[in-house]
C-alpha cells in the first residue's frame, strides 16, 4: 500500500493525495450525514490524463475506487465503504469549461464544473441550460449525470439523460472513451452514453461532457397558489398544459407542514399568503416570445380554477425578486428538514394521474400504523415525483420511529409499487436503496444490469457496494 500511495503522489502531487484523517474526512461522508466510510486515500486529479494514469495503477494493484464529484448526492453513492480499501477519486479539479457553441445549442465541460457554472457559462452566450437543483452551486457535471439528476424543470426539459450530447468516459481498466460529440442524430449502433448515465460511477467515471443549450426565456411567470388538494394540482397542471403546453416549465406541489419547516428554519422566508392552507403549488410558465401574454393567460386559468374551488388563494410574482423568493421557499426544504432532524425519506414517483391517490392511501396507511406523525410531502407534480418524508415532532419519539426505517419503507414502496411507480425517481440507488432492487425490479432487469456490469468492470472495482 505505501508503494501505491507513492505512486499516486508522484501521479498528482502530494498535496493533492490525502491521507491524514482530517484532511480526508469531508470526502469520505454524506451531506445528509447518514453514510461514512473510510479510504487508503482521497485523490484529486487535475484532468483526464491524470484520472486515467490513477485508474491504471488502481487496477494494477486491485483496488476499488470511489469516483466522487461535489459530493451532493442523497444515496450514499459516493461515500467509500467503511472497509478502508479503496481509493477515492475526486473530480473536483477538472474544471475547464472547454467549449460553449451557441450556434449548436451545446456546451462541453469537465466532470468538476458545477451545475450554476454551467448555467452561467450558457447565460454569458444568449443561452439557457435549463437544469436547476437546490444544490447547483456545489454539485458537479459528473455527478449531476451519473445520477441522472431531474430537479424543477424536468416537466418542460426533462432528466440529465435528456441533456446529455456526449461524454468523455474513463474505463476500469483507464482506457479513455472519447464520445463528446455533439450531435443530435447519431444512428451509428449502440448509444453508449446512455449506459454511464444513471450508472453512480459503478462502470467508469466520467471526466467531461458535451450538453444540450436552449433558447434562452425573455418572459415567465411565477405563481404561489393554494390549492382545494392534490387532485386540485393535478386538475389544475392539466388545464394549464392544455392551454399553454410547455411554457409550463415547472409545477410544485409543497404541503403545508414542508412549507412550515422552512419558516422555521430558514432566516427571511416568509408566507407568501396571509393564511396557511394545507396545500399549494409553485407554477411557473416561461417563453421565448415576449408578444405572448402569459400573465394573461395564467390569470384567465386561475380564475377559472377559483370559480370551480380549486384554487383558493394566490399570489403572482411582481418582479424577478420575488420570484425568486417565492422560489427559495421551495427549494429550502430539504435544507429545513435536515436542520429539523433526522426523518425517513422517500424520492419517489408515479403516473401524475395517480399522485391524489397515492398521497391519499400512503397517508391512511401510515397514520394507521404510526398515529400523530408528521408527514412532509412535496415535489415536482408536474412529472410525477414526489418527495414523501415522515418523522416524529419529538426527538425523543423520533429515534425511535427512524429505527423503523425499513417498515414504514415497505408501506410507501409497496404502495408505488402497486401504481406503477419508482421507489428512486431522481436521487438514484447508491448505498441507501441497494437492497430494494431485487424486490422491485424484475429478475430479468437484474440480470440484464449485471451482466453490463460484468461486461465492463468484470473485478467489480468500480465504486463497489453500490447499486447492486
Amino acid at each position: 500500500m505505501d508503494a501505491l500511495l507513492d505512486t499516486l503522489r508522484a501521479l498528482v502531487g502530494p498535496a493533492h493525495c490525502l491521507t491524514d484523517a482530517a484532511a480526508t474526512a469531508p470526502y469520505l461522508r454524506d451531506w445528509r450525514g447518514r453514510y461514512s466510510g473510510a479510504a487508503q486515500a482521497v485523490v484529486l486529479p487535475a484532468d483526464t490524463a491524470q484520472v486515467a494514469d490513477v485508474v491504471r495503477v488502481c487496477a494494477a494493484a486491485g483496488v476499488p475506487i470511489v469516483p466522487q464529484g461535489g459530493n451532493t448526492g442523497l444515496c450514499g453513492g459516493a461515500t467509500p465503504l467503511a472497509d478502508g480499501k479503496s481509493v477515492v477519486v475526486n473530480l473536483s479539479r477538472l474544471r475547464q469549461i472547454r467549449n460553449v457553441d451557441p450556434a449548436n445549442n451545446a456546451i462541453t465541460v469537465d466532470a468538476g464544473v458545477t451545475l450554476a457554472e454551467v448555467q452561467a457559462a450558457a447565460e454569458g452566450v444568449g443561452r439557457l441550460f435549463p437544469l436547476s437543483l437546490a444544490s447547483e452551486g456545489s454539485c458537479e457535471v459528473g455527478g449531476v449525470i451519473s445520477t441522472n439528476a431531474g430537479g424543477v424543470q424536468v416537466l418542460r426539459y426533462g432528466n440529465t439523460r435528456e441533456l446529455v450530447l456526449g461524454l468523455e468516459v474513463v474505463l476500469p481498466d483507464g482506457r479513455t472513451w472519447n464520445g463528446l460529440r455533439a450531435l443530435r442524430k447519431d444512428n451509428t449502433g449502440y448509444d453508449l452514453k446512455q449506459l454511464f448515465i444513471g450508472a453512480e460511477g459503478t462502470l467508469g467515471i466520467i471526466t467531461a461532457a458535451t450538453l444540450k443549450l436552449f433558447a434562452k426565456p425573455r418572459q415567465s411567470v411565477t405563481a404561489w397558489l393554494a390549492v382545494a388538494g392534490p387532485a386540485a394540482a393535478v386538475a389544475l397542471l392539466a388545464r394549464l398544459r392544455g392551454v399553454a403546453g410547455d411554457r409550463v416549465t415547472a409545477f410544485e406541489l409543497i404541503s403545508r407542514p414542508s412549507l412550515a419547516l422552512v419558516l422555521q428554519h430558514i432566516p427571511g422566508a416568509r408566507d407568501p399568503l396571509a393564511q396557511p392552507h394545507p396545500w399549494y403549488v409553485l407554477v411557473e410558465l416561461t417563453d421565448t416570445l415576449v408578444s405572448v401574454d402569459l400573465a394573461g393567460v395564467l390569470e384567465t386559468e386561475l380564475a377559472a380554477a377559483i370559480a370551480e374551488g380549486a384554487v383558493i388563494d394566490g399570489t403572482l410574482a411582481a418582479s424577478e425578486t420575488q420570484a425568486a423568493a417565492l422560489w427559495r421557499l421551495r427549494e429550502n426544504i430539504s435544507e429545513a428538514q435536515k436542520r429539523e432532524g433526522v426523518s425517513i425519506k422517500h424520492d419517489i414517483s408515479v403516473p401524475v394521474s395517480a399522485i391524489p391517490e397515492f398521497l391519499e392511501r400512503a397517508d391512511a396507511a401510515l397514520e394507521a400504523c404510526y398515529p400523530g406523525l408528521r408527514i412532509v410531502a412535496f415535489g415536482h407534480v408536474g412529472d410525477g415525483n414526489l418527495h414523501y418524508n415522515q418523522s416524529r415532532p419529538s426527538q425523543d419519539e423520533n429515534a425511535a420511529f427512524i429505527a423503523r426505517t425499513d417498515e414504514v419503507g415497505r408501506i410507501v414502496h409497496d404502495l408505488v409499487h402497486e401504481l406503477g411507480g419508482s421507489i428512486s425517481a431522481e436521487h438514484g440507488i447508491g448505498q441507501l436503496k441497494r437492497p430494494l432492487l431485487p424486490v422491485y425490479k424484475s429478475t430479468i432487469e437484474l440480470d440484464l444490469m449485471r451482466r453490463i456490469k460484468q461486461a465492463f468492470d468484470p473485478e467489480g472495482r468500480m465504486n463497489p457496494g453500490k447499486v447492486l
